[in-house]
């Protein structure tokens, strides 16, 4: 295992065991976490961006499918702007808009209790943002 490797599946175990605490969590085969929260699928992955400089991505899909209009686009929009825990972002497909939030950080160093905090803010929000959109 090279160091850059090791460093990264150090971090995802940190994060792992910080998301354990609150979530059913998954291990893929390439180190990969997958967990659901309130239906919001979430992927956590970690990677070095230089040296000592490993982060975490929090990436949760908070919808999908839905239509491709533009009142939803600018409401999705509006609440991007009110200064939420990771960035909102909209993908058109075939079958309408996906939307994601997503969530990068520096998490080397940082104890169980302060990781899994910022990672459940994170999922929380989104949590939250599909419960507004969808009206659940």
């Amino acid at each position: 295992m090279t160091s850059e490797a090791a460093h990264t599946a150090e971090l995802l175990t940190s994060a792992r065991l910080a998301l354990e605490r609150f979530l059913e969590v998954r291990t893929d085969d390439d180190g990969t976490l997958t967990f659901s929260h309130a239906d919001v699928p979430c992927v956590v992955q970690a990677m070095r961006l230089a040296e000592g400089l490993e982060v975490l991505s929090l990436t949760c899909v908070v919808a999908w499918d839905l239509p491709d209009q533009p009142t939803l686009a600018a409401s999705v929009a509006e609440r991007a702007g009110q200064g939420l825990f990771g960035t909102l972002g909209i993908v058109h497909t075939e079958r309408g808009m996906d939307l994601t939030l997503r969530y990068a950080f520096p998490a080397q160093g940082l104890d169980a209790t302060p990781l899994g905090t910022l990672l459940m803010l994170v999922v929380s929000t989104a949590s939250q943002v599909r419960s507004e959109l969808l009206g659940s």
